[in-house]
């Protein structure tokens, strides 16, 4: 997914982790993603206090969105470097393509991830059939010894996974023994679970990871501390164990997301992460002036409204990055 924001924050992010004894609850804040009738994310990483988990450095959560009254979802060609990208779908279809010949269907409970090191631009566009839109879009940080690697795609259809108080799909990563075949370029965990109305589940997690849990729908209190729907929930690794409880009536949906802490600082801006303000500058530039040497062409797109235009970049920032806490 494009970040579709007309003037986006340069944004320096520190991938060392800080200590935290407790849970630290991160709250959304909501960004239009497309024209007048747009559908809302709802944007926890990254932000002020905290802009990576592991090597996740962006999470937007969307829906349930109405497709009859905002349009539904239509991203036009538009580039990525240095990153992987994660679609996760609750509800709902999105039709990729992209500059490494791929065409599919993303699907409810179905990874797909689209790797963009060195340049790679994509399309997304919610299908037909679509009535109700609802997931979430993740960014995955590359680090410096394989943010040029060449463009790359891989899809996971992970089984569903009964607990005792809850099912499990494990995408990317080990998890309750379950481990997803799809490689990352850094320690990764992502799992969905659905718990059952008053369950408490504890996982067994890599006390070297820290992680976030970003609530989808219903209650949930992670290590006692409750959390709201679309709020991240941040712990510090050093934790051996996660408890998650479903205080509610009804079933509670949650990502599991954690990795070992970066190490390292990037540069977000828009769609591209880089290591210096120069080369955001320099990728921007080479989307906008001859875009298929670096990012490729994706074939095939026409958006909703009939037109196949790709996405320009918005405007450079006046100043250069400030870093932030």
């Amino acid at each position: 997914m494009s970040n579709v924001e007309t003037a986006p924050d340069e944004v320096l992010c520190d991938g060392s982790a800080q200590p935290d004894a407790v849970v630290e609850i991160l709250t959304p804040r909501e960004v239009p993603l497309g024209g007048p009738r747009a559908m809302t994310v709802r944007r926890t990483l990254p932000q002020r206090q905290r802009s990576l988990i592991g090597a996740w450095c962006f999470v937007d959560h969307y829906g349930p969105d109405d497709v009859a009254a905002t349009g539904g979802m239509d991203v036009p060609p538009h580039p990525h470097t240095g990153l992987a990208t994660v679609s996760w779908l609750f509800t709902g279809e999105v039709e990729h393509r992209d500059s490494h010949g791929v065409h599919a269907i993303v699907r409810p409970g179905e990874l797909n991830l689209m790797t963009g090191g060195h340049g790679v631009c994509h399309s997304e566009v919610s299908t037909p059939g679509t009535t109700v839109l609802h997931g979430v879009q993740l960014w995955v940080a590359l680090p410096d010894a394989h943010r040029d690697t060449p463009r790359a795609f891989a899809h996971h259809a992970p089984d569903a996974v009964d607990l005792v108080g809850a099912t499990l799909r494990v995408f990317l990563g080990e998890l309750a023994g379950i481990t997803s075949p799809v490689e990352t370029f850094s320690p990764l965990l992502g799992a969905e679970l659905l718990l059952e109305p008053g369950a408490t589940v504890g996982l067994d997690v890599d006390p070297t990871f820290e992680h976030g849990v970003l609530l989808d729908t219903g209650a949930v209190t992670v290590a006692g501390r409750p959390v709201s729907a679309a709020e991240l929930a941040y712990l510090a690794p050093g934790r051996e164990r996660i408890e998650l409880t479903n205080p509610g009536d009804h079933s509670a949906r949650l990502l599991l997301l954690g990795g070992t802490p970066f190490g390292e600082q990037i540069v977000m801006w828009w769609n591209l992460i880089a290591r210096t303000h120069d080369e955001i500058v320099a990728f921007r530039a080479a989307w906008e002036d001859a875009p298929e040497e670096r990012y490729g062409h994706v074939a095939g797109y026409v958006g909703l409204d009939g037109r196949s235009a790709r996405l320009h970049a918005p405007a450079l920032p006046n100043a250069r990055i400030r870093p932030r806490g």
